[in-house]
């Protein structure tokens, strides 16, 4: 059975069409819903194999980057978000929803005390540009299996990883070495703790970042795209997606 993505959207998303289209090119399913809707009936949500919470400015960041929307769905949709994590149901938050996730505690641990925020950029603008990225060796990220050094498109103004003030060291490491750093910049372009720019949880099903894969699925779509070859071949975005349509088909076999 194919895997089946829930893909949120409504007051101020804006890259869900994007999304859906980056999983049904990976081979899986795509459901776009808005938000509304799912508080509705938040049970749905067990309907779906995995879920999306795509870039935009959810709530026109009112209070804050991604505050409104953590705030509605850990109110309205706690238990049955809780239940999904359990499962062990793939997530992924991309610069918006990587601000959702995080203020909705599910990054970097759902069971534990938040210690880490998204702060705006250092350098106080937005950012709008591509940008180098590895992957860290130890990455336990089911997303990420098998990049090493690739690019992918950033625009953010609130995407720098902190962590509570004072034990910035004793966090990074305890994550790192759990492998829960996912994704470094290979400069620092928003003053992010050490490059981050990609968390995942404890069993690396939860991913947050805030590049955009979904921006890039094909060559084509690079500034510095090649003519002469296919512009259809893929991006590094397109792995992204495919790694964890996969990984979600894989488990249906066992």
């Amino acid at each position: 059975m194919t895997a089946h993505f829930l893909v949120l959207t409504g007051d101020g998303i804006n890259c869900e069409r994007e999304t859906a289209w980056a999983f049904t090119q990976a081979g899986g399913q795509a459901t776009i819903l808005h938000v509304n809707d799912l508080l509705a009936r938040p049970a749905q949500i067990h309907d779906y194999d995995g879920m999306a919470f795509p870039g935009g400015f959810s709530f026109a960041d009112d209070l804050g980057s991604g505050q409104v929307l953590a705030i509605k769905l850990r109110h309205q949709m706690s238990v049955d978000l809780k239940r999904f994590v359990a499962k062990g149901s793939p997530i992924i938050g991309i610069c918006n929803g990587f601000q959702v996730l995080t203020k909705l505690g599910l990054l970097p641990d759902f069971n534990t005390e938040r210690q880490m925020a998204l702060a705006p950029n250092i350098h106080g603008r937005f950012i709008n540009r591509w940008t180098d990225l590895e992957r860290v060796e130890n990455a336990v990220c089911k997303w990420t299996a098998g990049l090493a050094k690739f690019e992918l498109p950033v625009r953010h103004g609130e995407g720098r990883v902190v962590f509570s003030h004072g034990k910035e060291k004793s966090i990074y490491q305890e994550l790192l070495g759990r492998g829960q750093i996912a994704l470094r910049y290979t400069e620092d372009i928003n003053g992010s703790y050490q490059r981050i720019a990609g968390i995942t949880d404890k069993t690396g099903t939860i991913l947050g970042l805030m590049p955009h894969p979904e921006g890039y699925l094909y060559q084509e779509t690079h500034p510095k795209r090649d003519n002469s070859r296919d512009f259809l071949q893929s991006g590094a975005g397109l792995k992204i997606f495919k790694n964890i349509v996969q990984y979600c088909n894989s488990k249906d076999t066992l």
